[in-house]
Formats: structure tokens, sequence, C-alpha cells
């Protein structure tokens, strides 16, 4: 898959367990394409961000079965990338400011 940085990163998780994960560990947390590689993620956060990466985890999230009324039908399939920055790195901008 060669995409566009901005398609690999989808959109920044801000939740409380990455709240704690961006103060404790230096990590922060992305939804990304789901055929996207730990390596293509961190080319595009650094390509994005400007930031040095020192390492990626990935999850995958199955969609889950959800009704609505008489019909159901399934939530979409989705990877979330937790992204370690290098030490010393300034944390990126959109966290600092929560």
């Amino acid at each position: 898959m060669r995409t566009d940085a901005f398609q690999i990163i989808r959109r920044p998780i801000i939740t409380e367990k990455g709240l704690t994960a961006k103060e404790t560990l230096q990590t922060v947390v992305f939804e990304v394409a789901p055929q996207a590689t730990k390596t293509q993620i961190k080319e595009a956060v650094q390509k994005i961000f400007k930031v040095k990466v020192a390492a990626v985890r990935t999850a995958n999230f199955h969609g889950k079965f959800r009704r609505r009324g008489a019909r159901g039908g399934y939530r979409a399939d989705w990877k979330k990338a937790y992204v370690r920055l290098a030490a010393g790195e300034k944390m990126i901008e959109y966290a600092e400011n929560l």
C-alpha cells in the first residue's frame, strides 16, 4: 500500500487511556488505515509531525454487531496505532493543548 501520509493516519484518538499514555509513556494514539504497516505508520507520523518515532504498536478491532430497532448490522473494522516518540522529542501539538 503506497499512499499519502494523510490517508494512513486518519485521526488522533483522544481518550483517558490515550492521554495517560501521552503523559507517562511519551506515546500518542491514532486511528490508522487497516491495511497500513508499522513501517508506513512510522514514516507517516515522522513526515506529518516532523518528529522521530522510537516504536509503533498496533491493534486491530473487529466491527461489533449492533441493532437499530428491528434491523441489525456491523460496525466497520478499524486499526489503532500506539506511536512512541524518541527520547528528547517534543510532544506533537494536538496533544499539548489537552
